[in-house]
């Protein structure tokens, strides 16, 4: 059986279409997924992530176990900061891309839903006597992402958002609820991501809604939330990431810190880097009509000829008003204005290389 967030029955009376997800019961959409992606570009947009995994790491041990365990330095980190992390195998394989936040007393990782107990097992198969991992199962998440999400949330919460730095994080209370704010997101958008009770999420949620509205605010589901990041080039597991996958292959070189000391999947990587990917992440962009799909295939010659690669997440973008694509190629086919055809329904669909990401927000 499905699990459900405690939002469950607001996206039932909100009229969401639902759909199963990594085991959750979540909103695909509500009013659209075009009309919701418009909404987080242009004003603010507001996501249920309660299925996102929530684990606890504390005790003398933490840090050790979270340097041994991710390709990031969360050495670096100072209190109320977040970093992006990688969890490889030994062959430098993704086993799931994470958050990592240092908090006072301990840190928190944030796993995607998919991986949650994958994570969550390595983390207790490895720490030491010195460290205590447990989930934290009664908090829950919501994102608030869009251009004037800094104003919604300075309506409703009492934390000073202008001193609020990308990837940090901090207390504050909404409605006299305590909350922990973290400017970090996954649309490509300026956003805060909110940490709470789930006792508190009907609350939050309702009083969020009533203060963003007036602000053009839409409530956003999966299918949004899918075509935002993919406008923003930001990676899926499953698709961009998995277990035969590198980070540097990825584009995320700059989240494996190999300088940091031995860490899962250090040498294989360490590898890789030196000797350069054979395959990396690149942008398609259709010159013509057609969606493309993960799994369909891409040529590098009109009719279909000499594949080079298959799609690994691909969607309509609505702010393009075209097709666009992730694909894996070899290097030299990596460079832009690069012809390419992707088969949609028997056809060769003519698009280009592109440089990475699609769309980029104006600071």
């Amino acid at each position: 059986m499905s699990k459900r967030t405690p939002l469950y029955q607001a996206h039932i009376d909100m009229g969401a279409k639902m759909v199963e997800f990594a085991g959750w019961e979540m909103p695909l959409s509500y009013t659209g997924i075009i009309e919701e992606h418009l909404a987080v570009r242009n004003a603010a947009g507001l996501f249920d992530i309660g299925h996102m995994g929530k684990i606890k790491v504390e005790g003398e041990g933490a840090l050790p176990l979270i340097q041994k365990l991710t390709t990031n330095d969360a050495s670096r980190l100072e209190v109320d900061q977040a970093q992006y992390s990688i969890v490889c195998n030994e062959a430098g394989g993704v086993i799931d891309d994470i958050l990592v936040y240092r908090l006072p007393g301990f840190y928190m990782i944030i796993s995607n839903a998919v991986n949650f107990d994958r994570v969550l097992n390595l983390f207790l198969k490895e720490k030491g006597s010195d460290s205590k991992v447990e989930p934290l199962s009664s908090w829950t998440m919501i994102s608030l992402q869009g251009p004037k999400s800094e104003l919604i949330l300075g309506q409703i919460c009492d934390i000073p958002r202008k001193s609020l730095k990308r990837n940090s994080v901090a207390k504050g209370k909404i409605s006299e609820i305590e909350v922990l704010v973290s400017r970090t997101g996954y649309t490509g958008e300026d956003g805060f991501e909110l940490l709470f009770d789930s006792s508190s999420a009907i609350e939050i949620w309702t009083d969020i809604l009533k203060v963003g509205a007036p602000h053009g605010l839409k409530l956003c589901g999966l299918g949004a939330r899918d075509t935002l990041r993919l406008e923003a080039a930001l990676p899926l597991y499953g698709h961009e990431y998995a277990a035969e996958i590198s980070p540097i292959e990825a584009g995320y070189s700059w989240a494996v810190k190999l300088e940091k000391g031995e860490f899962t999947g250090k040498s294989a990587l360490l590898k890789i880097k030196e000797d350069g990917p054979k395959k990396v992440l690149s942008g398609i962009a259709l010159e013509e009509k057609g969606i493309p799909r993960s799994g369909f295939p891409v040529y590098s010659e009109e009719g279909l000829k000499n594949k080079i690669g298959d799609v690994t997440s691909g969607t309509y973008s609505p702010l393009l008003n075209k097709g666009i694509a992730l694909c894996y190629v070899d290097r030299e086919l990596s460079n832009p204005e690069i012809e390419v055809f992707i088969k949609i329904r028997d056809k060769g669909v003519k698009g280009k290389i592109v440089t990475l990401p699609f769309y980029k927000r104006k600071e």
